[in-house]
């Protein structure tokens, strides 16, 4: 056995031993989630596609935009599209990082201290407005984010798998919010925004949610135990050397740039790297190509980043840089 880049454990064998078997099982989960999730959310089929390929790469996921565009919408409609563990955590500033961790409680019966596992302790996390809890409330789900585990009271308690945090927050300039820390943000697979809906989805919006919540009606087109398998799957999906090296060139060049003051992580990197493979898994291809890269650079990426003030004077956003950088970057010849 060895441990894949997703902290699975799979059966060994090359890079890119992606079979049919596998890429069936990607694609039939993956057309369900979707379909599930359309029926919900209205007129978003890229923010859909976004959130099952994150899902698909063991990532967490970072929902940011202004109040009532259907962030916890999107975050409660993946949650209940899955046979799994799921809880809520709706972050207010009196939120205690033992709410989100546990804590241990002295049993009198028993004589002794007892763990009582919070809300973390599922398949599925959904964070309501992240950002609207302490700075120290918001670093309780540093371990738990890249670890896989919670520790209280010296004690190490593992997350079982599958294990996704799909957080939701508002802009910065929003009344009552504190800005994640960038360890923090760095943990994020990536981010997107809703958006407004066109105006012909805002009718259908309208008309479908203006009675009853489509959410009530909808049930689990999958389980934990078959994102597991897809997990292990997209693992084996093919990266050639000469991708993998795209990628370290997209991020060592951030570092680089004057238009930033903190460039890419490692992580940022392995997280690239994982989301492309699911994302060529959803398009029924058994490796990856430059345009996986390409596609998925700005929602793996930009949060990361920290402008630099020039940039910021010039009111141009770090995803602006990340298209820049995609300019400049070559694609290596073996790559194409």
């Amino acid at each position: 056995m060895t441990t894949t880049d997703t902290g699975l454990e799979t059966t060994a064998g090359r890079d890119g031993a992606a079979d049919a078997a596998d890429l069936g099982l990607i694609h039939d989960v993956a057309d369900r989630l979707m379909a599930a999730m359309t029926s919900v959310i209205e007129g978003k089929p890229d923010v859909v596609r976004t959130t099952v390929t994150v899902l698909f790469a063991g990532g967490h996921l970072l929902i940011e935009d202004v109040p009532g565009v259907g962030k916890t919408m999107l975050a409660k409609t993946l949650a209940k599209s899955i046979d799994a563990t799921v809880r809520r955590i709706q972050f207010t500033p009196d939120l205690l990082p033992s709410d989100v961790t546990g804590v241990s409680i002295f049993n009198q019966d028993a004589r002794r201290f007892e763990f009582r596992p919070g809300a973390i302790f599922a398949n599925v996390v959904v964070g309501d407005e992240i950002n609207r809890a302490s700075p120290k409330t918001q670093s309780a789900l540093l371990e738990s984010m890249e670890e896989r585990q919670v520790t209280v009271d010296g004690t190490t308690y593992t997350l079982q798998a599958p294990f996704i945090v799909m957080a939701t927050q508002n802009p910065i300039e929003m009344e009552g919010t504190y800005p994640l820390p960038e360890a923090q943000r760095d943990r994020f697979m990536a981010r997107i925004s809703m958006g407004y809906p066109s105006a012909g989805a805002e009718l259908d919006l309208l008309e479908s949610h203006g009675a009853t919540s489509p959410l009530d009606g909808l049930t689990p087109v999958t389980d934990a135990e078959t994102i597991n398998r897809v997990l292990q799957a997209v693992a084996h999906v093919h990266a050639s050397p000469a991708v993998r090296q795209y990628i370290v060139d997209l991020v060592a060049r951030s570092r680089s740039t004057s238009a930033l003051r903190l460039g890419a992580s490692p992580r940022a990197g392995l997280h690239l790297l994982r989301a492309a493979r699911a994302y060529a898994a959803l398009e029924g291809r058994d490796h990856v190509i430059p345009d996986d890269v390409q596609v998925l650079a700005g929602p793996v990426l930009a949060h990361r980043l920290m402008p630099s003030s020039e940039t910021q004077l010039a009111r141009r956003t770090t995803a602006d840089v990340v298209t820049d950088l995609l300019r400049q970057v070559p694609v290596p010849p073996a790559a194409r």
